[in-house]
């Protein structure tokens, strides 16, 4: 089984311009993740995929692999979805390029699922955890409503949406965005437009859902740190530092 990281990497970003060739310990953001993915040693390759030359020439001068794409792509999930249709994997790992802290162990939990799938038939795997009081009526952070074999059922930013569909054997948790797929799932997704859900919710998981992909979630304790404002990047440094 084929197993590939693939960070998907835009220069452009509202919160934090240029953020991911800000400095972190020395080297750019978007060169930490690369290199802190790589020293799991978890896959058969590791590549960062992007539009921009700046970042292309970062990681290349690194000694990092990357892959350039013209195309124009509306989320990262396309981006690195041309070239998985290109070089076909098995697996794809989406590492999100400005989270240089993923650790290895949930990593490892989502290739686990993968490789005990032995008939297939699960598309995706994504995180969770459980809620905290500060994140239900957050509407940046996501729920996910899953059955009892931690299936997804459905995505809402919301709660109440998701009340509305649930039983005593569905429960409730915190969506953390760290995907698994299989190339043929990541096909299916470039290859089509965009869903109704996915469009009120401005969720893309929901498109899976709504073509009827199978998403096992991974119950964990682990959360994100991901650098999306002047005051993560200072956290981050911090990180670094210490």
């Amino acid at each position: 089984m084929k197993v590939f990281a693939l960070i998907p990497a835009r220069l452009n970003s509202k919160r934090l311009p240029k953020k991911l060739m800000l400095d972190l310990g020395g080297i750019p953001i978007i060169n930490r993740t690369y290199v802190n993915v790589m020293e799991t040693r978890l896959f058969d390759k590791v590549v960062v995929v992007t539009n921009s030359k700046l970042i292309y020439n970062s990681v290349a001068k690194s000694g990092g692999d990357v892959f350039y794409s013209n195309k124009k792509h509306t989320c990262g999930t396309d981006r690195i979805a041309e070239y998985a249709i290109k070089f076909n994997p098995d697996i794809v790992i989406n590492v999100q390029g400005d989270e240089p802290f993923i650790k290895k162990d949930i990593l490892n939990e989502i290739i686990d699922v993968f490789k005990k799938d032995k008939k297939k038939e699960i598309d995706l795997v994504s995180v969770m955890n459980d809620l905290k009081k500060d994140d239900l009526k957050d509407t940046n952070k996501v729920k996910v409503l899953v059955n009892q074999h931690n299936d997804a059922i459905m995505f809402s930013r919301s709660l109440k949406n998701l009340h509305v569909s649930s039983n005593p054997d569905h429960s409730i948790y915190k969506h953390i965005g760290v995907y698994g797929f299989r190339t043929k799932c990541l096909k299916d997704f470039y290859e089509s437009d965009v869903s109704i859900l996915e469009k009120r919710e401005k969720l893309e998981q929901l498109r899976y859902i709504e073509k009827g992909k199978t998403i096992r979630m991974v119950k964990t304790d682990y959360s994100i740190f991901g650098i999306d404002a002047i005051d993560d990047l200072i956290e981050a440094r911090k990180k670094i530092n210490d």
